[in-house]
This record gives structure tokens, sequence and C-alpha cells, in this order.
């Protein structure tokens, strides 16, 4: 009776959860909308029947909040809930693409089939989230709603992440900061992008995420009473204007300021600007640039601005279509307050992006946007790139966060580049024909190299020669995805026309020793000159790196037949999984039923006992263990989920971990004494190394010791941060 009146209550609480989202989408609905979007429900409803989330909840409660999302957050149409509705039936159910075609017509389908995941063998050295993610990419070229709903279902994911077991947490909150929180970003879905950072640091480091949300809901009153003051003498001279406004005041997100903290080395208290002031400005498009500047007078007339902290992306609008003017000014209490100044619909296309802009495009302008132009790149390396997917993720990842440098053409016409782009860069947004025979540039007339990196306002001319062709240095030189994917071509095409030569070159030689040419004969001569390919190999014997008449060696030698095939496969995980297994006890349990398995702790987080873990297979050193918060594992964990494992610590034993620890004080006499007191006569700690820098009255400390776990060394860093003179004492990697 009770599970009845359970499942009564559920369809009650599906009801609810639908008419809540036709209320929401009711604005926007024309003729024969509704009846659609109950097409689609009832589809959902049906195709999902009797499907639970990991929570317990009604499978179907995901879509309607992805639907939802994509209706009150971002600002889409009835195509887009439909989608969204339907997000998940081809991929977890019996429903094909050609039913969802043949239902919902070809706009559909084609976003359906860009959000549902590719299954099946992938290539040696790809992974099966990176080429995911390229395929959604792809339908870019097709319907750039496909990345809208995708963002709208990972952010519903994550605001769901609680009920999900601690690995799965790890990797798609790894995966969100890898991928996601860039891609909002790139698309002006500044809300998006926040509110994904915050959910990424509440489930990678709760400690930190808890601590930091707790101190700022504990000065939530006081700092309330302090925007108060502080826009009361704007508000009386913006009352004088006669326009209608809105000021709003709020603290940065939590994972902004973790990221000032360990930027600046400051405790929370210490953070340059906590706040931020939005002043929003209901006034004519026409009036919207002159207004904005006024009430910037207004506000930097009363308070004493930071002139180097000025920006002004009204007059130049960022690639994703993001306009305000941002200033840093002083307030009466000494604080620095970040103001905000921009129009309603600015704020509109600033909290929803991509579809906020197309919106307001309507009839305001036929000029081509950062944004378009932007896509309109994405195009372009989605078209050319026939590289692996993780390349093609790397490539495409390090566009995405990049703030833009703004150039122009000897003719005056305005270019837009990421940040830290350099000449070259440059001569291939031109034209990949310019690129390619780029030899230097005059930046403001003056001659520069190919590497100069460009600034903001430089005039660039491009000179060129037909004897000029891109090598792999050229890769160092360059940051836009066009150049780095048009470099890596022509590196391909002269790659495949020394393959050839050295193919011609191998065959003959093979044929004078009465050997079949095969290819693993070929792996085998490339074991045997310590080269990692066949291709590899070829490609030395064509450009001559490796000598023609040395492959007579190795027909001598006894390596022909005895290479084992294992040594030219990959190693499946599993495999490797099982041929490590140990019989003895050690530190850590890893593996879905964590049994003992041999490992190593990777150098770039030196892991000790009482760390959060994770273990990575690698392709040839075996399993790996890193720290959750290692700089490398949003990568690992985004690209190569399948090789990750569960790690915990099993073992109470004491064992030794080398930990490195960065100590920072004022100088005086008898401090190195103390502080080696401490760690070798108080606490006994083996230490390996101390080295200290002193300039100015200030040291700073490099220490390398042993410890038995991270209790351990946080009791020692207690210790150590209670010694006259010294400020900081921090773990690092």
């Amino acid at each position: 009776m009770v599970v009845e009146e359970d499942l009564e209550s559920e369809k009650k609480e599906i009801i609810r959860r639908y008419r809540r989202l036709l209320r929401k989408a009711k604005p926007i609905l024309k003729d024969g909308d509704a009846k659609i979007i109950k097409k689609a429900f009832n589809t959902s409803m049906e195709a999902h029947s009797g499907m639970r989330r990991r929570s317990g909840e009604p499978y179907i409660y995901h879509p309607l909040e992805v639907a939802e999302i994509c209706i009150a957050e971002i600002g889409l149409g009835t195509t887009s809930i439909v989608a969204a509705l339907l997000h998940d039936v081809v991929e977890d159910t019996d429903y094909e693409l050609e039913d969802i075609e043949r239902l919902f017509g070809k706009k559909v389908a084609v976003i359906i089939d860009g959000l549902t995941k590719i299954s099946g063998v992938f290539d040696q050295g790809s992974s099966q989230q990176a080429e995911n993610f390229r395929k959604m990419l792809l339908t870019l070229s097709d319907d750039v709603r496909v990345i809208l709903i995708k963002l709208a279902d990972r952010l519903h994911n994550m605001r769901t992440l609680e009920s999900m077991p601690r690995n799965k947490q790890l990797k798609i909150a790894n995966e969100t900061i890898y991928l996601y929180a860039p891609l909002a970003h790139r698309l002006g879905l500044y809300a998006f992008k926040s509110e994904l950072e915050d959910l990424y640091l509440k489930y990678s480091e709760p400690e930190v995420y808890d601590e930091i949300a707790g101190k700022i809901n504990e000065t939530k009153d006081s700092r309330n009473k302090f925007i108060r003051n502080f826009i009361r003498p704007i508000k009386d001279k913006l009352n004088a204007l006669n326009i209608e406004y809105e000021i709003k005041g709020r603290p940065k997100s939590i994972h902004s300021i973790w990221n000032k903290m360990k930027k600046q080395s400051v405790p929370f208290e210490e953070v340059y600007d906590l706040f931020a002031v939005r002043i929003i400005l209901n006034v004519p498009y026409r009036e919207e640039k002159a207004f904005c500047w006024q009430v910037y007078s207004l506000v930097t007339d009363y308070y004493q601005p930071n002139p180097d902290r000025l920006r002004d992306w009204i007059s130049i609008p960022k690639a994703n279509g993001y306009e305000s003017l941002h200033t840093t000014v002083m307030s009466d209490t000494g604080k620095w307050v970040e103001v905000q100044v921009r129009t309603t619909r600015m704020d509109e296309i600033a909290e929803k992006g991509y579809a906020a802009h197309w919106k307001y495009k309507d009839g305001k302008t036929t000029d081509e946007t950062g944004l378009e132009m932007w896509i309109t790149k994405v195009r372009e390396i989605l078209e050319q790139n026939d590289g692996t997917a993780i390349e093609f993720v790397d490539d495409f990842r390090s566009n995405l966060y990049s703030d833009e440098v703004f150039v122009f053409t000897p003719k005056g016409d305005l270019r837009t580049l990421p940040q830290g782009a350099t000449a070259l860069d440059f001569a291939f947004d031109i034209h990949t024909e310019i690129g390619e025979h780029c030899l230097g540039a005059k930046v403001n007339q003056k001659l520069v190299p190919l590497n100069f990196e460009l600034k903001n306002g430089d005039q660039v001319e491009i000179l060129t020669s037909n004897k000029q062709k891109p090598n792999e240095s050229w890769l160092q030189y360059v940051v836009s995805s066009k150049a780095k994917s048009k470099i890596k071509d022509a590196l391909k095409e002269e790659r495949k026309v020394f393959i050839d030569e050295g193919r011609e070159i191998v065959k003959r030689k093979l044929k004078q020793l009465k050997i079949d040419y095969r290819q693993t004969v070929l792996e085998d001569i490339a074991h045997y000159f310590n080269v990692k390919s066949a291709s590899d190999m070829l490609y030395l014997v064509g450009t001559g790196k490796i000598d023609h008449s040395l492959i007579k060696s190795f027909a001598k030698s006894d390596k022909v037949d005895k290479l084992k095939p294992n040594v030219r496969e990959a190693k499946d995980v599993q495999e490797k999984l099982s041929r490590v297994r140990k019989t003895d006890s050690d530190l850590l349990l890893l593996g879905e039923d964590l049994d003992i398995i041999d490992y190593k702790f990777a150098k770039c987080c030196n892991p000790i006992a009482g760390d959060d873990v994770f273990g990575f297979v690698t392709v040839s050193d075996g399993i790996k263990i890193h720290r959750t918060t290692c700089p490398n594992a949003a990568e690992l964990l985004s690209n190569y989920g399948y090789r990750i494992i569960k790690a915990k610590w099993a073992s109470s034993r004491k064992h030794s971990f080398e930990a490195t620890l960065s100590i920072i004080g004022t100088d005086r006499m008898g401090l190195v004494s103390d502080v080696s007191n401490i760690i070798s006569e108080e606490l006994k700690v083996n230490m390996r190394s101390l080295s200290i820098n002193t300039e100015g009255g200030i040291f700073e400390g490099i220490i390398r010791l042993y410890v038995e776990d991270t209790s351990h060394l946080d009791k020692l860093s207690h210790k150590l941060e209670k010694v006259n003179g010294v400020v900081k004492v921090s773990r690092t990697n």
C-alpha cells in the first residue's frame, strides 16, 4: 500500500514539474507548440518508464529539469525543449534515431544525434570521452543548440551529483572543469560557468568549498550593510539622470575566490576584491554607450578608481558577445570593489549567452559579431581536424578560456586573436598560404620575429617568402587552434612524403636481404632502433636520420623472430590489472573490488597516506597514484576515464612518504636552527633537504622531508607556523 501511495505521489510530482515547464515556456510558445511539447513529454515518459536515477527518483525528472534549464536559464525555444525532453531516449532506451525523425522531424533528430554518446571500440591513443566531445562539437556546424542542451544536461547532473559514488563524482566533476565550464564561458553563459566551477570545487575539494561558503555566509550581514553604504551616494546621482536602473551587490563565486586565494597566497579575509556591484541601466539601444560612460564617470567621481583595472568591453565586446564596463574602485572603508556598468540587454546576454545574443541581434546590426566569428573559426577547426580526438580536445580547450587581443591589419581592419597570440598566429588568421610562407612581420613599422607576442592595438604587416615552409618549432610559436592545425597539416604532408621514401628504401633493402616485407617486420626494425612506431622508423629512414645500411645489422641480430607481439600491442587495462596483483599486503587497495595491486606514486603530486587519491593505468609504466587535487587530475579524469581505478588507503602500518613544504616569513638570527629543531628533534622527522633564500628581510624556504601521513604533515605545519617569524607554511607538489 505504501508503494502505491509513493507511486501516486510521484505521478503527481511529475505532472507538477511538467506544468511548471509549460508555465515558464508560455511567453515564447506559438500555435501548436504546446501540443508538440506534450507529445515529446509523453514519448519520454513511455521510453523511460520504470527507469530510476541513482538517487532513486523517477528518471523522467532529469529530462524535465534539463528542459526547464533550457527555457528559464538559457532562453531557448520549443525545438530545444522537445530535444531536451528526448535527449537520453536514443542512448538509454529502445528508440532509434529514425523513430525520433519520424515523430519530431529532422531538426530534433540532428540535435538528439549530437547528444547521443558513441559506443564501440576506439583507436589506441584515443578515448571515449574525447570522441564523444568531438562528436558533440561537430554538430556546431549544424546546430549550436546541441551544445547548449548538453550544458544544461551537465548542469543538472552536477546539481544532483550527491547520490553518485565518490569515484564517479571525481570523474564527472573533473570532466566538467576541464571541458564544460570553459565551453560555457566561451558561449557567454557566465552564470552556468560560475555554478559549474563552484560545483566542481564542492565535489573535488569539499573542505575548501565548505570553508569558503561558510565564510561568505558568516559575512552576509556585514557585506549587505557595506554594499548599502557603498551605493547610497551613487544612487542619489543616478536618480538625477531620470533613467530606470537596478543595482545588485554580490560576492564573487566560491571558485573564483579560491583561485584568488591560491594565486595570491592569501587567506579569504585578504582577497583583493571579494565584492562586485553591478549597475544595470534600462535605456534605448542607441544611447547605451553614452549612458554607461556617464554612469562610470559618476562612480569614479565619488570613488578613486584603480587605473590598471578598467575594462572596456562596450567599445570592443568579447568574442563571446559579452559587453560591459568594469572598473575597480577604493571604498571609504579601504576595501576594493569591482563595479560593472551595463544595460538590461547586455546583462541578459551576459547571463544567457548565445541565445540572448541572437534574440537581441534581430534588426540591430548586420555585422558579424565576435561570437559568430568564433563559431566560424570552430567550424574551420572541426572541418580540418584529422588528428586524434584527444589532440583535438586539447587544442580546442586551449582556445576556450583565453582572453582576446585586438590587433589591426595595415589597412586598419580589426582582427581578434587569443591572448598570447604571435605574429605567426596573425599570419594564419589572414590566410593559410600567408601563414605557411611567413618569414617575419612588421609590428607598428618595426621588424619582429615569428614568435613576437602581439598586444592590444598593434598594427601588423606580414612578410612572406616562397622558400619558407613550416617546421616542428613553429608549433611552439602559436596559440590559436587554426594556426596549430594548419602547421600540423603541413608537417603531416611533408612527413607523408618522407615516410613513402623511407618505405621504398626499406622494401629494397629487405628484398636484398631476402626478408619478407610485412608490418610485423617493420615493427621489429622500429623496436631494434628504439623507435616508437613503424611509421616513425620509415620517416627517419626517409630523412636519412637512420642510415639504410644499418638495416643489415638488424638482419644479423637475433631480434628478427624473437620479438613478442605484446611488445607492439597496447595492453588492455583489465589484463594489466590482473598481471600486477601482489600477494603481500600494502598501503593501498585498488580497483572496484579494492584488491592489493602493484603501483607507483606519481611525481607530479607526490601523494602521501591520507590524501584523497585515484589510480591511473599508464600505457608503459604500470599504475600511478595521483592526488585528486593533482595539477594533471582534470585532464586525466576527463580524457581517460576508462583508465581510472578506485584507490583507498588500507594499511595502518607506518610508511615514509616524501613531502615538500614551502615556508615564508621574516628573517632573523637563529630561524633556520629553530625550524630544523622542530623537524628533527621535537617531531623526529627525517629531513631530506632544506633551502632558504632571504632578500630584504623576507625569507622563502623549501623543505623536503619524510612523513607518515597527512595528519603527521598537518601537525608539523602547525608547529612550524608557531615559530617566531614564520608567516605561512604550505604543501607544494
